[in-house]
């Protein structure tokens, strides 16, 4: 969906994602927007048919809408609490204190989420499994900068096990230079979509050598949503998660990907792309075997990989790649 030509709707402040989850739990009352929003520009219908429901009935369509939000500060405290949760430095640049790549994903979450949110959002929010995320960080922003966050919701597609949807953020400084642009795919199970499904099967994965060892107590869901904001039921606590259908509490996805990001060390002031799949969730408490595999370090850096699994059972939690972005 061209981006130029999506309806703007400018909301006058970060929505509580705590709100978010409850309206979305709510059914029929999920997700309304906050009252308290202006239009930047006229509505156009310009909503264009993505697919039909898996029982052949209404077409499904993607709200054709930015949800945007002014003045969204990084702020010392939160960034700092952020950084000592999944591990990650304080990196000094010429700017100042450099804002963590993991967090400014937090930043700009509740406003995707409000997108997910929306009424007229065809896919169900509490049911989807996070696939995977894709980031370029191509400026150093600042912690205390005042950052611009855009959200929308586009790629309504088939997977093999339902219907997948893309929900991109972007963090602009008042200038309207674009710093830092995040893509989160998500799965909903059993809503089928024409069209072939273009995912291939994962490959078999071989653990390699492990760098390290994560063991994560039953409180570490608690622990990230308390910096994050996150506070998705299914991280929690077990009766919590097993109310929505999971064995127990599992890991933030992207507590796992900003930890491993953090171990990698990107130099500051260094642009750079991230990527990660996720495959089985961490169960709480749980230990998770982790390797990092770098090509070159310091000021020599281009780019690692980094993999976490299931140490007994082999299997694996997540997969990604981070590399310098050049030009």
């Amino acid at each position: 969906m061209d981006a130029d030509r999506l309806e703007t709707v400018v909301l006058t402040d970060v929505p509580s994602l705590g709100g978010l989850y409850a309206r979305a739990a709510a059914g029929a009352a999920g997700g309304l927007l906050p009252r308290t929003l202006t239009e930047r520009r006229p509505a156009r219908s310009l909503r264009r048919p993505a697919g039909r429901s898996r029982t052949g009935g209404a077409t499904l369509e993607l709200p054709a809408v930015a949800h945007v939000v002014d003045g969204v500060v990084v702020d010392p405290a939160r960034h700092e609490a952020f950084c000592r949760t999944v591990g990650a430095p304080l990196r000094e640049g010429p700017g100042g204190t450099e804002a963590f790549s993991g967090h400014l994903h937090a930043l700009a979450f509740p406003v995707a989420m409000s997108v997910l949110t929306r009424p007229d959002f065809p896919l169900p929010v509490l049911g989807m499994v996070h696939l995977a995320n894709e980031v370029e960080h191509r400026g150093a922003t600042a912690v205390g900068e005042d950052l611009t966050v855009t959200a929308s919701a586009e790629r309504l597609r088939p997977h093999r096990s339902g219907a997948q949807v893309d929900v991109v953020a972007r963090l602009a400084r008042e200038d309207g230079e674009t710093v830092w642009t995040g893509r989160s795919t998500y799965l909903a199970r059993g809503v089928r979509v024409p069209g072939t499904a273009g995912d291939a099967p994962r490959e078999e994965f071989v653990p390699p050598a492990p760098t390290g060892h994560w063991r994560l107590t039953a409180g570490t869901g608690r622990d990230y949503a308390a910096v994050s904001g996150d506070w998705n039921p299914i991280h929690l606590s077990g009766p919590t998660a097993r109310a929505l259908g999971l064995k127990g509490a599992i890991a933030h996805g992207m507590y796992s990907a900003s930890r491993a990001l953090a171990e990698v060390g990107v130099p500051p002031g260094v642009p750079f792309r991230w990527t990660v799949e996720f495959a089985a969730p961490v169960l709480l408490p749980g230990t998770v075997a982790v390797a990092i595999t770098d090509d070159g370090r310091g000021a020599a850096w281009r780019d690692s990989r980094f993999a976490g699994w299931d140490p007994r059972r082999r299997r694996p939690h997540f997969t990604g790649t981070v590399a310098r972005l050049e030009g």
